[in-house]
């Protein structure tokens, strides 16, 4: 799926080339002044608006978007549901095994507090109080890039005046004139660009990730009550289905049949070294 958005990334910006290139010589766009202006002038003000640490955190979370492989909702499901079966066979601390091994930190979190003995209440309240501080960190970090965006275009507007200003300062020297111009146009040209191209969708990409990493977490946070509960595993999957879209619910994520390799997978590993009890048969009734 990641190989196939880069993949049609790539095909898109080929195209947006194109439509350069078709309007002539792709040298009349680039001019190093008013690229300047346009860069300069809003990263001289989103240092003003916002501090280098949270600038510094923002680029991080940025990059680990782009390189994070979020498991979907379906894995989700199935991880839950082998978290179940085995909280019902081998008891609540064989879960520890797990704790270590899931690539989810929400999950991992929610493990070691149910391991740890925790009432399902706080389990709950903690888990909802992280959920909340993500969305507020992540919306702080969407803001801080649409403000971004509003501030690029206006320095693009800038380079606009500064290049109308040396065009008036010539205006009986043609070549001055030239000269001016072309800052004038394309630095309007860089600002509409660097904001609707990157700052805006790299806006957007923030909100709608973590309107997914939420989902997630709701799910897991919903399943690790229900594990807590004891609640059936099939009751369980169909309470998570509820989180899913209408297409994703006509499959069955998790089938009979691989809930009962489940339970005879988890029976054999629990009977293993023990002794097997023998049953003694019933005495007949004397009459």
């Amino acid at each position: 799926m990641k190989n196939r958005r880069f993949i049609m990334l790539i095909c898109c910006g080929i195209i947006l080339f194109i439509g350069f290139k078709l309007q002539g010589n792709l040298g009349l766009y680039l001019n190093l002044a008013a690229f300047c202006i346009v860069v300069g002038g809003t990263l001289c003000a989103t240092l003003i608006s916002f501090k280098l640490e949270r600038l510094i955190i923002l680029y991080k979370m940025l990059k680990n978007a782009q390189q994070k492989n979020i498991k979907t909702p379906n894995e989700i499901v199935e991880i839950l549901i082998d978290l179940s079966v085995k909280r019902r066979i081998k008891g609540l601390l064989s879960l520890e095994e797990d704790e270590e091994e899931t690539s989810i930190m929400f999950l991992r979190r929610a493990l070691c507090y149910l391991v740890d003995g925790y009432p399902a209440q706080e389990i709950q309240e903690i888990l909802e109080t992280e959920m909340m501080f993500f969305k507020l960190r992540r919306d702080e970090s969407e803001r801080m890039l649409r403000t971004v965006a509003d501030i690029c275009p206006s320095f693009g507007l800038v380079g606009s005046v500064v290049g109308l200003i040396g065009m008036l300062s010539g205006i009986e020297d043609s070549s001055i004139v030239l000269s001016t111009i072309p800052i004038a146009l394309s630095s309007t040209l860089y600002g509409i660009l660097i904001a609707n191209l990157f700052l805006l969708p790299f806006a957007a990409n923030i909100a709608e990730g973590t309107q997914r990493e939420l989902l997630l977490q709701r799910m897991i946070l919903e399943g690790v009550l229900a594990i807590e509960k004891k609640s059936n595993t099939r009751i369980l999957e169909n309470r998570l289905k509820s989180f899913l879209t209408p297409s994703s619910r006509d499959v069955t994520l998790v089938s009979l049949e691989k809930i009962r390799e489940k339970l005879k997978k988890y029976n054999r590993v629990d009977l293993q070294g023990r002794k097997p009890k023998v049953r003694m048969p019933a005495m007949a009734d004397k009459t």
